[in-house]
């Protein structure tokens, strides 16, 4: 179902008294607005989430108002999500919630009552930075391929056929995702596979982009990345098996410093982890398809991966 939460935030702009309004439309939509902040943001609880909205609703949006003027996100949006229902062969419900954030994640999955939600925030989607939301920028036409990213992450984590680990965090959490205790509790090899799986999905539903859009890279970045590859290759091998927040901080996060990414005197690229698990997931996909790899287990994966180099 698609959740359109445009018209209520641009509402709060108008408002005489935005703070209060924002307040009032957090509380309308709490169902969604208060796992997103507490997954991306901050705990809207603690003192800082009213700093943050301050700043937010005082900022300039004037470009997602022109990009929405001149591009058909509810189409885009329907389209990515019939897309997915189709290559996955989607046997789960998912929200798909259109919204402007306030500048942190620029799509994102959240499970809530065992029931899955992609959003995408799309003052990140405006074809132009923009500091005072923290806007990075993207090309609009990046729409449906975040979103398919995100639906794919739904999937793996409510389809009742999913063998994943992440579906048994889920459920055992009463139904409910979270960035942070998966990050504690799932191995690494999980954790890998379930974003580049999500990476082959978004080149599936929306292919033509450059190879270093589907990972939120610059070019040159992308570049640095696959030079890099055996070194990266090497130092996650180690930790496969491993559990740890700071492992998923470090191979799967933006924002971490050069300290916590430095491997054998090589500073790893941010979010090393996502063109790895694409490479780790890249032979299933091949072999099986991605309905049956967005539900496999990650040693179900790497299994497939381990024949497909012996038979090559």
């Amino acid at each position: 179902m698609l959740i359109n939460l445009l018209p209520d935030f641009f509402a709060v702009l108008e408002s005489t008294d935005r703070l209060a309004a924002y307040q009032r439309y957090f509380d309308s939509h709490r169902r969604i607005l208060q796992p997103y902040w507490q997954n991306y943001v901050i705990d809207p609880d603690t003192p800082h989430f009213v700093d943050i909205v301050r700043s937010t609703i005082g900022a300039g949006h004037d470009d997602v108002s022109t990009m929405l003027a001149r591009t058909d996100v509810v189409s885009l949006a329907r389209n990515a999500e019939q897309q997915c229902r189709e290559v996955l062969e989607m046997d789960c419900d998912v929200d798909v919630v259109l919204m402007v954030g306030v500048g942190a994640a620029n799509a994102g999955e959240l499970v809530v009552d065992g029931r899955g939600i992609a959003f995408v925030c799309l003052e990140h989607f405006t074809g132009q930075t923009n500091a005072q939301t923290e806007g990075l920028g993207l090309d609009p036409e990046l729409i449906p391929a975040w979103l398919a990213h995100e639906i794919a992450h739904v999937v793996r984590y409510t389809s009742p056929t999913s063998r994943s680990e992440l579906r048994a965090l889920v459920q055992e959490a009463g139904g409910s995702y979270s960035y942070w205790d998966t990050g504690r509790r799932a191995t690494l090899r999980e954790l890998l596979v379930n974003e580049g799986l999500a990476v082959q999905v978004s080149r599936a539903v929306s292919p033509g982009h450059a190879a270093w859009e589907y990972f939120g890279y610059e070019r040159r970045q992308y570049a640095d990345l696959r030079q890099l590859e055996p070194v990266v290759g090497r130092a996650i091998a180690a930790d496969l098996d491993r559990r740890g927040l700071g492992l998923r901080l470090r191979y799967l996060s933006g924002g971490m410093s050069d300290e916590a990414r430095t491997v054998d005197r090589y500073v790893l690229p941010e979010r090393a982890g996502y063109y790895l698990g694409a490479r780790l997931s890249e032979p299933a996909v091949a072999a099986r398809g991605l309905a049956w790899s967005i539900r496999a287990s990650a040693e179900e994966i790497v299994a497939v991966g381990q024949i497909a180099a012996m038979t090559a």
